[in-house]
């Protein structure tokens, strides 16, 4: 059988083709009596848009390419869950690569979705040099979550990781702690504001002697590696901030191994809120973030950059919030 056209739901509706076409590229700005009549017309005939004919017409394909730099890391499937809700809602499709935690993999990927012609990237944890992204923002709209730039081609969507580690402090401190330590993850995206954030609580609470980094990253290896680094150091701390809750889950099996006890001997604080760190058995104090709002929140800059051709950078800054569980309590009795 022939596939009915926008010719026929026009005809079955009684309106115009230009009004079929608005109904399905932008609905919102169709009387809601015409939109119910072009959408039953399509319905009662079948009626499919036809993506590559309106891709040729719009040079657009409709789909915004994602990277995440991590595939096993559930902090960005959580995210790619807003971007794919978002997206689906604004009529785009959404193609997911992945960089495994390599800036040269990380560039490929980047350059597969290009080849496809992709309308626009978001980048999730992105480990790629400033200047490639730079480069990739000058030739249409990327959106970077969770990694913070000045750059003035790309736009930002994070959570204030520098306050939701000084928020964290700030609880440990609260309690009675004075020898944190923070376990670092380097130059990992969020990493160094939340380094930042923990030295600065520590200064404004005047534990500038206490301040200690010890590097990791943001796996349970790179935590537990941390965690026996401290362990082996001497002067074991009454709490350690990790930098994400991986991290923490590692050096909680360090913890446990050395006979030492959670909060009583050593309080554990995390970051993300990964659906782990709320299992009975861990009950894992963490910091908070808003995942899917995150995704969302990087599919709208995009789409603005297509369709209001904006040119002006954003960046969108989500506040965080302390998830306080088992893992945290006042600091051990001296002696």
């Amino acid at each position: 059988m022939k596939q009915p056209t926008i010719l026929d739901v026009a005809e079955r509706a009684g309106v115009s083709k230009s009004l079929v076409s608005l109904v399905m590229r932008q609905p919102e700005r169709v009387s809601e009596a015409s939109r119910l009549a072009v959408l039953q017309a399509a319905k009662e005939l079948g009626y499919r848009p036809n993506r590559v004919a309106r891709s040729l017409v719009q040079q657009r394909t409709n789909v915004i390419g994602v990277v995440l730099s991590d595939l096993h890391n559930p902090f960005f499937a959580d995210v790619a869950d807003g971007i794919e809700t978002a997206a689906a809602t604004s009529g785009y499709r959404t193609m997911l690569s992945s960089g495994f935690l390599d800036p040269t993999r990380e560039r490929a990927a980047t350059d597969t979705l290009l080849e496809q012609r992709v309308d626009a990237l978001i980048l999730m944890g992105s480990m790629m040099e400033i200047e490639q992204i730079e480069y990739v923002g000058s030739l249409l709209p990327v959106t970077l979550v969770g990694r913070y730039t000045d750059s003035q081609s790309v736009d930002t969507v994070g959570v204030d990781d520098a306050v939701g580690a000084q928020e964290a402090i700030d609880y440990l401190v609260g309690l009675g702690h004075s020898n944190i330590v923070h376990i670092h993850a380097g130059t990992a995206a969020g990493a160094p504001r939340r380094r930042h954030g923990y030295e600065t609580a520590m200064r404004a609470h005047g534990l500038e002697r206490h301040i200690k980094c010890v590097p990791g990253d943001f796996t349970e290896s790179g935590g537990a590696k941390a965690m026996t680094e401290i362990l082996q150091g001497g002067d074991i701390p009454t709490a350690v901030f990790a930098p994400n809750d991986f991290s923490a889950l590692g050096a909680m099996d360090v913890i446990d191994s050395a006979g030492l006890r959670i909060p009583e001997d050593i309080s554990l604080f995390g970051y993300d809120n990964l659906a782990i760190a709320g299992l009975p058995r861990i009950s894992l104090t963490t910091v908070g973030q808003p995942r899917t709002t995150l995704g969302e929140e990087a599919v709208h800059l995009v789409l603005e950059r297509l369709n209001e051709d904006r040119n002006v950078t954003r960046r969108v800054v989500a506040p965080p919030y302390l998830v306080i569980r088992s893992t945290t309590g006042p600091p051990r009795a001296a002696g």
